[in-house]
């Protein structure tokens, strides 16, 4: 019974030191990082603090952004113009469509965010998921929402051409 107790207190302390990631936290001096210093730093340092920090700060502006939109939205669609000829008000039902679309878009984009932002609290960020391999900082920069690396995107897009969805 002894020796069992400590074969799981073993394997849930193992678990705990595999599972558990240090918190990124900001540098030191509390600036970020450029794109350039960033794209300089050797691999060895990928995803250090410093550069979940310039990432993190990246999406969470880039998260205010869609936050914004989409209010400035919602105000702009409670403004209703009566309008009797009915071509200026095709026009506008049309421009009102085109803008919902876009707000779709970006609320889509807007969960992609978050979720990349939970991944640099968990500590996950910058990895394939499927791979496990580094996605690439030229990648990231590119885009910060991404979750997998150029090959295995290109593997899953090849997939999805070939089989469908």
């Amino acid at each position: 019974m002894d020796k069992m107790e400590k074969s799981v207190v073993s394997k849930v302390s193992e678990v705990a030191t595999k599972t558990t990631k240090p918190t990124p936290a900001a540098p030191a001096d509390g600036t970020l990082l450029t794109e350039e210093e960033i794209l300089k730093m050797s691999d060895k340092d990928y995803m250090n603090e410093a550069q979940l920090a310039f990432f993190k700060a990246r999406l969470q502006a880039l998260e205010r952004e869609l936050l914004k939109n989409a209010g400035e939205t919602t105000e702009h669609l409670r403004e209703t113009v009566l309008v009797p000829d009915p071509a200026d008000r095709a026009t506008i039902e049309e421009e009102h469509a085109l803008e919902l679309r876009t707000r779709d878009r970006e609320r889509k984009l807007l969960k992609k965010v978050q979720q990349s932002i939970a991944s640099i609290d968990a500590g996950e960020y910058g990895w394939c998921e499927e791979t496990g391999e580094p996605i690439g900082i030229p990648r990231l920069l590119a885009r910060p929402t991404a979750t997998l690396s150029l090959e295995a995107q290109q593997r899953r897009e090849l997939k999805q051409k070939l089989y469908g969805d």
